[in-house]
């Protein structure tokens, strides 16, 4: 008789775990109303010049790095987002955001000559849950040079 009991106690308390594990809400994903942007590496396959090139990013008008700064490269090199102090922007689902590759000349560095350009698409940023990431990436050839610009997107 007692093993009947505690049969029973036994079989309760298991479709008593049962309901409560099936009641738990599942993980609700969020869509993104907005996503952060922002450099995540260029790759120097051929540059321009034989000592190299000197790169700014080019975003909104606002050139990285600032100043007479820039990010010296040559064949093989990788510069990451923060070799060009962060270009980092947010947009959201309906608008995009232009990073253009810029070879400037020193000592007086302006906006240089356009390399090519990566447009990250609100569309994109639609497609993301919160926390979600893309990369956007593009080669960048022209007459005696060739990159490769990767940007990284977080759906916020």
């Amino acid at each position: 008789m007692r093993s009947h009991k505690l049969m029973t106690a036994l079989a309760l308390a298991a479709g008593l775990a049962a309901a409560t594990a099936s009641a738990a809400p599942a993980a609700a994903t969020t869509s993104a109303a907005t996503c952060r942007v922002e450099v995540n590496y260029l790759d120097a396959y051929d540059t321009e010049e034989n000592n190299g090139d000197e790169i700014k990013i080019n975003l909104a008008g606002y050139m990285y790095p600032s100043g007479g700064q820039y990010v010296a490269m040559n064949n093989g090199d990788t510069a990451y987002s923060g070799n060009f102090a962060n270009p980092t922007t947010t947009i959201g689902t309906g608008t995009s955001a232009k990073f253009s590759v810029r070879e400037v000349t020193p000592p007086a560095v302006g906006q240089g000559d356009e390399l090519g350009s990566v447009t990250a698409q609100g569309s994109t940023c639609a497609q993301l849950a919160t926390g979600q990431i893309a990369y956007i990436s593009r080669h960048l050839f022209g007459n005696g040079y060739w990159y490769y610009l990767s940007l990284v997107m977080t759906g916020l």
